[in-house]
């Protein structure tokens, strides 16, 4: 088993321990980057907490997004491209039907692993009317330190090559107006997703938005969040010792 492997195993498991409640039986999906063109994703039917490296399917991200913007494209169409993408030969297996958000994440040259879950608290709000204000709001300096000042905001949409899409245009836009790559992308009625460059930074962010959650939602209960305010949220998010903690954090320093 190779380090990459290995570590994708170990990040898939934390993610999917039963008793975290991020992902249940086959929920949630898990990637890691090999190279400019290639990464390993979850096998569509395998399950988080038990997942050993056989568990996942080599993918080229070039051919996986080859559809992305023909908008003629259609399930057929995914998959028949999720066919060609396949690096390993003989490999017959179809990879998660979210690979394609993968693919689209990877090709980020900072991200080199993604994680993809369905945590309750997490769930809790964003199927709840309160969801885009709750995925946006920050409520204390480590919710900020661990998952930036914002998150991208994802509509509910349909899963697999429609969602793939509109995560690509949100994420694109959110760049562009905040001037950061964001750590997680929350979607309404669906899950979240957290990414970085080591799977220590994709746990520590599903761990914390899943704490921040969970208060959230005890928040809404006596009366509602009191949110930090912008200022106070910039800077906690500007400051170079919060910066410093948070690659501790991520498992970039030792």
């Amino acid at each position: 088993m190779s380090d990459l492997v290995k570590q994708l195993v170990e990040m898939s498991r934390y993610l999917g321990d039963p008793s975290k409640g991020y992902a249940m039986l086959g929920e949630g999906n898990t990637s890691a980057r090999i190279d400019t063109d290639s990464f390993y994703v979850k096998a569509s039917g395998t399950t988080l907490a038990t997942i050993g490296a056989d568990g996942f399917v080599r993918l080229s991200i070039s051919k996986v997004l080859s559809i992305i913007d023909d908008e003629s494209a259609g399930d057929e169409d995914v998959t028949r491209v999720f066919k060609e993408a396949l690096l390993t030969e003989g490999e017959t297996r179809r990879p998660s039907v979210e690979a394609m958000l993968h693919a689209i994440l990877l090709g980020i040259p900072e991200y080199s692993f993604v994680g993809h879950t369905h945590p309750i608290y997490t769930n809790a709000i964003l199927c709840s009317m309160h969801a885009e204000e709750a995925a946006n709001g920050r409520i204390f300096p480590d919710h900020v330190v661990s998952m930036k000042h914002k998150s991208v905001f994802v509509p509910y949409v349909d899963p697999g090559l429609v969602l793939a899409r509109e995560v690509k245009r949100r994420f694109e836009e959110f760049v562009e107006r905040e001037g950061v790559l964001p750590s997680a992308i929350m979607m309404q009625n669906h899950g979240l997703i957290t990414m970085g460059s080591t799977p220590k930074a994709v746990t520590s962010c599903t761990d914390m938005a899943e704490k921040a959650s969970q208060i959230i939602v005890g928040a809404y209960a006596v009366g509602g969040p009191r949110w930090m305010s912008p200022e106070d949220v910039a800077r906690i998010f500007t400051r170079p010792d919060e910066h410093y903690r948070l690659q501790n954090i991520a498992g970039r320093r030792s």
